[in-house]
């Protein structure tokens, strides 16, 4: 167990750091937070609302991490299997499950770390007023949550491809369909002609859904753990792509 920890760190510290050997990092983080703010301020009308509360922030957390995160995801497998280095990989000694596990660990921290980039705002709404920072907390946390189910679909797209463009395209599809499918619209449509089980359980699927819950601060456990078993399943799908891939 310790040595599986020891590999998943190793691998993980190595991408993250990889990610500051180009200029990806300062791209990704500058567009992230100038794309949140804007919204924020601009289209979520923040000053106007007369509201000291981060809800015009966090609304469009979703629809920001359709594109932001499959472009981190993308490059997780894709480049290692276009580079021919996924066989290098392979060849050390580590399991296929630590190397997915230390990818994803790099790549969440790196999202991660762009959420914590936007703490002046939260500073920014105590100074103009008294929110609310428990929900502001929850919302932090849900949004992250929300974050690792976006790459954990994105690294398992990439594991099936080598082309990065096409695991970017295929993976904001997949999160497309997973944010969409809550809404009325989509939930009319499927009435229409599905039973009312299938509806339901489409919409339980719903990111967004899930994520407006806890960001008015409603902690449900269902939602947590929709999230985290999100993760896992598509880390161990990830898993057996990266084995049949090996063995071929």
């Amino acid at each position: 167990m310790h040595e599986a920890l020891t590999n998943i760190w190793i691998i993980a510290k190595r991408e993250f750091a990889a990610y500051f050997a180009t200029p990806l990092a300062g791209v990704f983080l500058t567009i992230f937070i100038a794309l949140t703010g804007a919204f924020a301020f601009y289209i979520g009308d923040f000053f106007e609302r007369g509201q000291a509360d981060l809800f015009p922030f966090f609304a469009y957390h979703p629809w920001l991490y359709l594109i932001l995160v499959p472009a981190v995801a993308m490059r997780l497998w894709a480049e290692e299997r276009k580079n021919g280095t996924i066989e290098l990989l392979m060849t050390l000694p580590v399991s296929p499950a630590e190397a997915i596990l230390g990818k994803f660990a790099a790549a969440w921290a790196f999202v991660g770390l762009a959420l914590v980039l936007t703490f002046p705002m939260w500073i920014t709404v105590n100074v103009l007023g008294d929110p609310d920072n428990g929900v502001i907390l929850t919302s932090y946390v849900g949004s992250f949550l929300m974050a690792g189910a976006f790459l954990a679909i994105g690294s398992f797209i990439s594991a099936l491809t080598k082309n990065q463009v096409i695991a970017f395209i295929l993976a904001a599809t997949i999160c497309f369909l997973f944010v969409m499918s809550g809404l009325e619209l989509v939930q009319n449509a499927l009435r229409a002609w599905a039973p009312e089980f299938v509806s339901s359980a489409v919409s339980a699927m719903s990111f967004l859904s899930h994520f407006e819950q806890i960001s008015r601060g409603v902690v449900s456990l269902q939602s947590i753990v929709f999230f985290l078993s999100l993760i896992a399943f598509a880390l161990f799908a990830n898993v057996i792509a990266v084995d049949q891939k090996k063995a071929a």
